[in-house]
């Protein structure tokens, strides 16, 4: 691990690839995906069943995540640094299960 991952790095949240997150879509009814991109970006593609929050957006409707606090929990954006923000903003909120896939390119799917 990094310096800096070892420094702003948060321990609650793991990296996931695109066979990791398709493995948990198969095998976990109650997982949570994420995408952090504007509403935009979201209806011009994203993984089935992801949910569309937008990082800006996430403090503001915590209240709509609550449910998930104790579920698995993956988030994208575009280019992995939109989610790193997210991941860490739930995180901070007491999300415990938080896998950060990066960029939606790291998807191994077909995209919605």
């Amino acid at each position: 691990m990094g310096f800096l991952s070892v420094l702003f790095g948060n321990k609650n949240v793991e990296k996931v690839n695109g066979e990791e997150l398709n493995h948990m879509i198969k095998n976990n009814k109650k997982l949570l995906i994420l995408d952090v991109r504007s509403s935009g970006e979201f209806r011009n593609g994203h993984i089935p069943k992801s949910k569309n929050i937008p990082v800006q957006e996430i403090t503001s409707k915590m209240n709509t995540l609550d449910l998930y606090k104790d579920s698995e929990v993956v988030v994208y954006c575009a280019s992995g640094a939109r989610s790193s923000s997210a991941a860490n903003i739930l995180a901070k909120n007491g999300f415990n299960k938080i896998h950060n896939l990066g960029g939606i390119g790291n998807y191994k799917g077909k995209l919605k």
